[in-house]
């Protein structure tokens, strides 16, 4: 029993500090992105001279049954400030419902209006969006191609700011960052905001100021026709085509800017099912990205920092099943070692709360000063420590998505529905994900954790709060909806309607 005991408690300690490690990659990556800002105080950017004559530019639109946001977004696409003769227009429409009819009909509307815009249809859904974009890039007149998701509304002068920038030599990609249409329409879309932010806050200035490796997040940039080409073009092997294709682009010696002062403003899911699906299907292609080009990466003519960041970052979607680990090994410890430790902390516990927790507060609190959001303090605080919880509560399914990217060849397109007109929405539930597979799961798991709280001790030691707070919050907000079948839990509130663009403004 003694020997079980220490294998236990070292295999914890072996989790604890794995976790930490990834919180201290986070720090790394605040404390890049502060340098960066402070050069950038003392020595403000140059903006890149407009050209003397304007780039042809290709628009491709990717949409999937999107007939609640398509009018939306071709109001935006047909507000783009950019010469009309040096600008083309492709929805690459996949759908198989009436959304089919609405953009066939919004197209004619644009067309009349002097915008060359092109309603492309496939006879089937191969490759999914890169199959969709692949095809769209064959017939594109464009030396440059910019690429909008359904769910996005790019400002008039987008182009004009952007194609400066990736005309530089070397560049080809810029990316901007992601705003968000609807980041108070409630607090499950505030937890979200803070996510995104952190991501385009905090970690694309850091690693573009450290000349690491960044990514392209799949809409609102604008790619070098050139460097798509040469860096073998879009390939559906991996379900995040956007992050792969950057990620070979820049091994090919193409570079990745990022623009934080350019924001495309985009729809957050309402519904914590179609956020679930968002997010594995970015773990199990993150994962599938990693295995398909860490060799790679490592190889490559790179320096020593850049290799590493890129090998935490690609090795950060272990944090899931790691979460995990640290949960069910945590009760049969606990039981075992009922009272060891300050405050009845687990071995390697303080230092995880230390060194790991503790420094993601602090990043998904300066994400949000960062990303300029609403708030103070106070507010910040709430939100990171509910954003981080809401993180947790993805741990089942995400741990089951980095299986998936590590031995499934499977690479079905879970997308993510987007709701526009909330009246329309709430009627369309054809358009709704459906609840997670894991929920069954997820319930044993917040069972195994209140029962396991009860292991060893009945008191309740500071230790135990961190885990019934943080996976308990994230669970039950998580497993609600698909136990209930509803697509927003009554917690959640009434979400305000994202304003509607009327017919006649496309």
């Amino acid at each position: 029993m003694h020997d079980a005991t220490t294998w236990l408690a070292w295999t914890y300690r072996g989790v604890c500090a794995a976790l930490t490690i990834l919180g201290l990659y986070r720090i790394a990556l605040l404390a890049a992105s502060m340098r960066a800002r402070r050069r950038l105080r003392m020595q403000p950017a140059v903006a890149p001279h407009m050209p003397r004559e304007w780039p042809h530019v290709t628009v491709q639109l990717p949409i999937y049954n999107e007939r609640y946001v398509v009018r939306r977004l071709l109001a935006a696409i047909a507000r783009l400030d950019y010469p009309r003769d040096r600008l083309d227009v492709q929805v690459l429409d996949d759908s198989t419902d009436r959304t089919v009819v609405l953009v066939r009909r919004l197209v004619r509307v644009l067309r009349r209006s002097g915008l060359d815009v092109r309603h492309l249809r496939r006879p089937h859904r191969a490759g999914y969006k890169a199959g969709a974009l692949a095809e769209g890039l064959r017939v594109a007149r464009g030396e440059l191609i910019a690429i909008f998701d359904a769910d996005f509304v790019p400002s008039p002068d987008f182009l004009r700011r952007l194609v400066p920038e990736v005309l530089q030599p070397g560049v080809g990609v810029v990316q901007a960052r992601w705003g968000h249409l609807n980041r108070d329409a409630s607090w499950f879309t505030r937890m979200q905001a803070v996510l995104l932010d952190g991501h385009f806050a905090i970690e694309q200035p850091a690693r573009a100021a450290s000349g690491c490796l960044l990514s392209f997040n799949g809409t609102g940039g604008v790619w070098r026709r050139a460097a798509i080409a040469d860096a073998g073009g879009w390939s559906s092997d991996t379900l995040t085509e956007d992050f792969d294709l950057s990620l070979r682009a820049q091994l090919r010696g193409w570079r990745v800017a990022f623009r934080a002062d350019v924001v495309v403003p985009g729809e957050l899911p309402l519904d914590p099912n179609g956020f679930r699906a968002q997010q594995r299907r970015w773990t199990k292609g993150g994962v599938q990205v990693a295995r398909k080009l860490l060799p790679a990466i490592l190889r490559a003519p790179l320096r020593p920092h850049v290799k590493l960041e890129a090998v935490l970052r690609l090795s950060s979607y272990a944090g899931y099943p790691l979460l995990m680990a640290l949960v069910l090994l945590r009760a049969p410890l606990r039981a075992l070692v009922p009272r060891e430790g300050l405050f009845g902390l687990l071995p390697g516990e303080s230092a995880l709360l230390g060194l790991g927790t503790l420094p993601l507060v602090i990043f998904y609190v300066l994400a949000q000063h960062d990303a300029a959001a609403p708030g103070r303090f106070r507010r910040w605080l709430g939100q990171g420590l509910g954003a981080m919880a809401l993180g947790a509560g993805l741990a089942v399914g995400n741990t089951l998505a980095v299986l998936g990217g590590l031995f499934d060849r499977d690479r079905h397109f879970e997308r993510t529905p987007k709701r526009g007109d909330a009246r329309q929405w709430l009627r369309a539930a054809h358009y709704r994900a459906g609840g997670a597979r894991t929920t069954w799961l997820e319930c044993a798991l917040l069972v195994y954790l209140v029962a396991g709280k009860f292991l060893g001790t009945a008191t309740m030691w500071l230790g135990e709060v961190p885990f019934l707070a943080f996976f308990g919050f994230g669970l039950i907000v998580l497993v609600a909806p698909s136990l209930r079948r509803t697509p927003i839990p009554p917690a959640l509130g009434t979400a305000r309607p994202i304003p509607s663009v009327p017919e006649q403004a496309a």
